[in-house]
Parts: structure tokens; sequence; C-alpha cells
């Protein structure tokens, strides 16, 4: 599903943009500072409705304006479909798609699936197991479509129950909430570990290119121990702890996926280039993964291609996107340090100070 169309106001420091893309690589080179994340900024934001960069809508958009928009069209197998989305400093959306009002912006996800690769992008591995969970369920989201509303449900659940540990006397309060909160937890546990396992082959390959030296170990932790007591048992064991803390401490929402060189926490071991170079095969094998199960085409943003990456690790990020089919788009401050890996079809875009031009 290439993004073919972009057009931009009041972005960032784009004021205005109106771009076509390449359906497979698109350059976009220009100085730090010129706006050439700002453009991969907004790409992210029609395909999940929020920055990478900050949770802040009026950083966002355009200084002493009031709301940035963006429109674009996508190619879902030769049927072009449109997408606009408004988005105020005070936080307020409208979102269009197929010409229709929609009131979620989580409804942006099923058109355009993108995997992001920053110079932060090692937070994956050395953060908050929130950052691996949501890895995860990027994926889940596309293989299995019972996913989100699996997940959905138990956010709801799971909010209850947290409500209802404050103001309640005895555990037996809480099990209208966990009987179902347990069954379902199953079924989201089951959907994950299935995806990990069917992951891991593409991303140990991967991950054998980038970092051969290393022999690295996964494991998906479901968010409790099954091997000792189903979570039913949890939830009525932790009830005092959970009453004390506010919150539920056991479940999939505690999920993780667990890295390990030589037994130790891969974090430990590697030194941040590493990590770095250990997301990248994530990130890659991931959409690779999408590429081959499923017609919905990943989209690649890579911003500054070249950090922390030597010619030959280089070379092996390129083959594997251009293999792919993916459709690509990647910042750098030179086109020429890697003119050599893009030699295939392709678009270069040059941006200064918010202004972008095609070469």
């Amino acid at each position: 599903m290439p993004l073919e169309k972009l057009i931009i106001n009041q972005f960032r420091n784009i004021s205005s943009a109106n771009l076509t893309f390449n359906n497979k690589i698109n350059l976009i080179v220009g100085p730090n500072g010129s706006g050439k994340t700002s453009l991969l900024e907004a790409i992210y934001f029609l395909g999940l409705g929020r920055s990478f960069r900050t949770r802040l809508s009026n950083r966002v958009v355009n200084y002493e304006q009031n709301e940035f928009t963006l429109y674009s069209e996508i190619n879902n197998h030769d049927v072009t479909i449109p997408i606009g989305l408004q988005k105020s400093r005070s936080g307020e959306s409208i979102l269009k798609i197929n010409g229709a009002l929609s009131n979620k912006l989580a409804n942006l996800t099923q058109y355009l699936p993108l995997q992001l690769i920053t110079p932060e992008s090692y937070t994956l591995l050395s953060g908050s197991p929130k950052n691996r969970r949501a890895f995860i369920d990027w994926g889940v989201f596309y293989h299995d479509p019972q996913f989100y509303l699996n997940w959905a449900r138990i956010k709801r659940l799971l909010k209850q129950r947290n409500a209802a540990l404050k103001q309640c006397n005895a555990y037996k309060e809480l099990q209208l909430w966990d009987n179902e909160l347990c069954f379902l937890s199953e079924t989201i546990s089951k959907q994950r570990q299935d995806y990990f396992n069917l992951l891991m082959p593409l991303v140990n390959e991967t991950i054998t290119e980038f970092l051969p030296e290393f022999s690295i170990s996964s494991s998906f932790f479901c968010g409790w121990d099954k091997k000792n007591k189903p979570l039913q048992e949890y939830l009525a064991d932790n009830y005092l702890r959970d009453k004390q803390l506010g919150y539920t401490t056991a479940g999939p929402q505690k999920a993780d996926i667990k890295f390990k060189v030589n037994g130790l926490p891969i974090a430990d071991v590697l030194s941040r280039g590493q990590l770095k170079l250990f997301v990248y095969a994530l990130r890659l094998a991931q959409g690779l993964f999408l590429n081959s199960f499923n017609d919905k085409k990943c989209i690649f943003l890579i911003d500054d291609f070249s950090s922390e990456l030597d010619q030959t690790k280089q070379q092996i990020l390129a083959k594997h996107i251009t293999n792919s089919d993916a459709q690509l788009f990647v910042t750098v401050i030179d086109k020429n340090n890697i003119s050599t890996l893009f030699e295939q079809e392709r678009t270069v875009f040059h941006v200064e100070h918010g202004k972008i031009t095609v070469e």
C-alpha cells in the first residue's frame, strides 16, 4: 500500500508542500534542522495519528498557526484511498478516510503500516517493557484481525478493575471483572506467543547478519508465570498488594520480550551502537515478515540512515529493504554517502528551511 501523494500545510517548519512519491525509494536530503525529519513525522502522523517526537499538539503546528492539515493518497491494489487529517493546537482532530468522517485516529493504522527507525531507536531495548509490548502488538495487530478488539476489551476491563480496587472491601467483589479478564488474557497471550514464534526465525536470521559476533536468545513473557499458576490465582493472591498500589500487577498489560546474551539482559552487554543495530534488525525483520504474509505492504521510515552504521551494515540494511519491494523514505545529510546503495528507481527530495523541492 504505497503512499503516492502527500500535501502538507503548517506542519512544523513546513508551511506548504505538495509531494508525489516514488513507490520504491524516496531519499530526503538536507542539512540538520532543515525539516527532513518533519517530513517523516508527517507521514508517521498519517499512519498512527500521533507524532514520534512529542505528545504535545502545539509543538507540531507551525509557528503562530492554529492547526496543521495533512492530505494523502494511498494506493490499495490500484484503488486510491484519500486520507485527510487536521489537528489544532488544542488537540482537536478532524479525520476523513475515503471521504467519510472517522471519529477514531486508531482507524489510520490499517491503511499505512509503518516501521520507523531513528537514532533513538535503541530505547526499544533499553527502555521500559511498554516499548517492547508496542513492538510485538504492532505485528499481532496486522497478523490477527481479532487482536485489536480483544486488546481494547482488556484495557477497558483493567480500567474498571483498577477503579474497583480503590472501593472494594474483599476480593470477591472483583471476580466479575476477573473472570472475563482471565479468559481474554489467555486469548491475547496465545495471539502474541503465536506471532512471536513465527517472527523470531526471521529476526534471528537478520540479527546474525548485523551482529554475527553475538549469540542472542529471546523469549516472550506473557505478563505472569503460567508454569507456576493460572492468572486467576495471581489476581486473587495479589489482591491486597494491588489494592494498596491501586492497579493490577499481573496480566497481559505486563507482557514483555526478553533478549539475552550469555544469560544477561542485552541492554547490559551491547553498546549503544550495537543496540541500534539490533533494533534495525528487529524493525527490518518485522516489516519484511508483514510483507511476506500480508497484502498490506509495510513502509519503512529511516531517519539519518548513515548514523552509527558503517558501510557494511548500511549495505545489509539497504539490501534487505530493496529486495523486499517495500516503499522506503530515508533522510540523509548528503545523498552521495548512500547513492551507491540505492541505485534503482528513486526520487530525491531536497529540504532547506522547510521548503521541499524535487531533484
